[in-house]
């Protein structure tokens, strides 16, 4: 009813939690897999929020509209995590999250998810347009690794 993915769409998140890769991410953006929900690190950054994260369900629920109640709870419950291991591995002064549903709610990947981003004071991103390239998986690694250390995960 609510749902615009067209029709063969490859979903790059199913993509990727079947452990494939995608030509903009990677298995190495994984920062965190429940048994419901995963967080990786974002492709697409804004000037001054660098490193954001993603959290989606492990199986594919276009928007918010048809998410099951448990994989909402999962997916919330990872975006928290995520959000505390910003604060700690990145120092950021806050955390911001955000969620889109539809063409008219600026969703352009047809599998839901939670941006989660590091918030600094001045740093305009609600007045700022994401950067024009995706992040390298070498800067993205970098970020990934800080999360890792965060997690204690090798």
């Amino acid at each position: 009813m609510h749902n615009h993915e067209p029709p063969g769409y490859t979903c790059p998140f199913c993509v990727l939690l079947a452990s494939g890769e995608t030509e903009i991410n990677s298995q190495r953006d994984i920062v965190l897999r429940t048994e419901l929900a995963t967080a990786l690190i974002s492709p697409r950054w804004w000037p001054h929020n660098l490193g954001h994260v993603l959290v989606v369900p492990n199986a594919h629920h276009e928007n918010l509209y048809d998410l099951p109640h448990e994989y909402g709870h999962a997916v919330h419950d990872v975006v928290r995590e995520i959000a505390i291991a910003l604060k700690t591995a990145y120092g950021c002064a806050g955390v911001s999250t955000r969620q889109h549903n539809e063409p008219a709610g600026d969703q352009d990947v047809w599998h839901h998810h939670v941006h989660v981003f590091p918030r600094y004071p001045g740093d305009d991103l609600y007045g700022s347009e994401p950067c024009r390239q995706f992040a390298s998986p070498q800067r993205r690694r970098y970020y990934a690794a800080l999360l890792a250390r965060h997690f204690n995960v090798s």
